[in-house]
């Protein structure tokens, strides 16, 4: 059965990576959400996606340069006309707290590859622990040196690789991460290659799938989830597919 995260939240129909979004994706019926993590300049965890506040919020700067209480007078469904109101930036504990009672799984993206945040990886895992939400996290990054740490400092996570290109000898290069899954660009993945995966017990979870003729495609391919930006459609796409 192929799962349906939630691409920050329900990020095609509501403000991305707010409580909002995470929390339309669990009234859609999604099996999941995914949210990026950053840290603030006081070491902070909070969930945004970019590495400043410009794109998604009404504040100006760095995400590493702004103190968390400055971080959270921002209002993250800004540029959606009052829509939803005002949404702070979320801290990964408000999240984490609110996901443990429901059967949400959660994908946290490490988003360290422009960034070098220092303790990025131990701050993460010591939030997922701390709510006993370890068999329901996956960790992944574009940056593959920090899912070779998670796996290090928590093995009983799984982690999970993000790429656009394909990856020369896949399986070798897992195995030598340590990695339990795989997050490639959807363009890349073949129906081959997810049958391999399947026979080497390594998940795939293609991004970010908001087409009904891609979702299909990647439903027949039997992929272990998608991540997409409309739960709720793609549900609906996954009921219609045979």
């Amino acid at each position: 059965m192929t799962y349906i995260f939630a691409h920050r939240g329900a990020a095609g129909t509501h403000p991305e990576n707010t409580m909002a979004a995470f929390e339309e994706a669990l009234k859609a019926g999604a099996d999941g959400i995914e949210l990026d993590v950053q840290l603030t300049k006081d070491g902070e965890p909070v969930v945004i996606h970019d590495e400043t506040v410009d794109r998604t919020t009404d504040g100006s700067g760095w995400v590493k340069d702004i103190l968390y209480r400055e971080l959270r007078k921002f209002n993250a469904a800004a540029k959606w006309d009052g829509r939803y109101g005002p949404c702070p930036i979320p801290h990964l504990e408000e999240v984490l707290a609110w996901l443990a009672p429901t059967r949400l799984l959660v994908n946290i993206e490490l988003k360290n590859s422009l960034v070098a945040y220092e303790r990025l990886e131990q701050k993460v895992i010591a939030v997922v622990r701390r709510y006993g939400l370890e068999n329901r996290t996956i960790f992944s990054s574009f940056n593959h040196n920090s899912m070779r740490l998670c796996r290090q400092l928590a093995p009983e996570i799984e982690t999970a690789l993000l790429y656009m290109e394909p990856l020369y000898d896949p399986w070798t290069y897992v195995q030598a991460m340590n990695a339990g899954g795989v997050h490639p660009y959807h363009r890349t993945v073949t129906a081959d290659f997810a049958a391999d995966a399947r026979r080497r017990g390594v998940a795939v979870r293609p991004f970010t799938v908001n087409k009904p003729k891609t979702a299909k495609t990647m439903f027949a391919y039997k992929v272990d989830a998608i991540f997409t930006d409309y739960p709720r459609q793609a549900k609906e796409w996954k009921e219609k597919t045979p």
